[in-house]
């Protein structure tokens, strides 16, 4: 088969991986980090890539894989002229942790999860030391001493909510830089630091084009994604 991934950036070491072990041809399309933040922008972009089902010579794809959760509904809604994959899960860790049922049973049984992981750690967005210094300074910079100290204050008053940072790596590159980095920000911030492995399973699986309906939805053309609030499979087609 021919596939087309659309994943977010943070993500794109692992896709990678992925598409070059699989026996399909997958063409890789990423996108910006950040968007989850922003549900009806990231909707906007998935519905403009997911317009293009054809590859650089025409041929069209045999699929559209969303590397995505449900990631703050930003996938509500989406539909296109070739058939739609998908995973149940509510965002990019269970991709990493291989399947939603791992992400549950995690999530169920340790409170405040921040989780750091390589692609995320290279956005320079994560909960920590370095972060702080830097809005600190863009802070003072723009606003002056005092404005920022607040603003800072501000900054980190959502940061009380958590408890933990939670690495989790695939181990197929030298992580112990990041796992370092994530150790020191817990410290900063006075959280628990664990260590989880990584799958591949559930990415592997999306583009070798193992869709157990347990695991994936696939959504055929003239349907659309819709978030199932009485299924734990998360979303569905209607």
């Amino acid at each position: 088969m021919r596939l087309k991934l659309i994943v977010c950036k943070v993500l794109q070491r692992e896709a990678y991986y992925c598409a070059a072990r699989s026996k399909n041809t997958v063409d890789v399309c990423l996108i910006e980090q950040g968007l989850h933040n922003e549900p009806d922008k990231l909707r906007e972009v998935l519905r403009e890539e997911l317009k293009n089902t054809t590859d650089i010579k025409g041929k069209q794809y045999d699929g559209a894989l969303l590397g995505y959760g449900l990631c703050s509904n930003g996938i509500i809604g989406l539909s296109a002229a070739v058939p739609i994959i998908v995973p149940r899960g509510h965002d990019c860790i269970t991709l990493l942790l291989g399947s939603k049922d791992r992400y549950q049973e995690y999530f169920d049984t340790h409170k405040g999860i921040y989780w750091y992981s390589p692609g995320w750690i290279d956005t320079d967005t994560q909960p920590g030391k370095d972060r702080y210094e830097y809005h600190l300074r863009e802070y003072t910079e723009k606003y002056g001493a005092d404005n920022a100290q607040y603003l800072m204050e501000m900054e980190q008053g959502w940061m009380t909510e958590y408890k933990r940072a939670a690495y989790v790596g695939w181990d197929f590159c030298d992580e112990e830089d990041y796992k370092e980095y994530t150790k020191r920000s817990a410290e900063y911030l006075k959280w628990d630091y664990d260590e989880l492995k990584g799958d591949s399973g559930l990415m592997q699986k999306m583009m070798d084009g193992d869709w157990d309906e347990k695991e994936f939805l696939v959504v055929e053309p003239g349907r659309k994604i819709a978030e199932d609030l009485t299924n734990p499979g998360i979303i569905k087609a209607e």
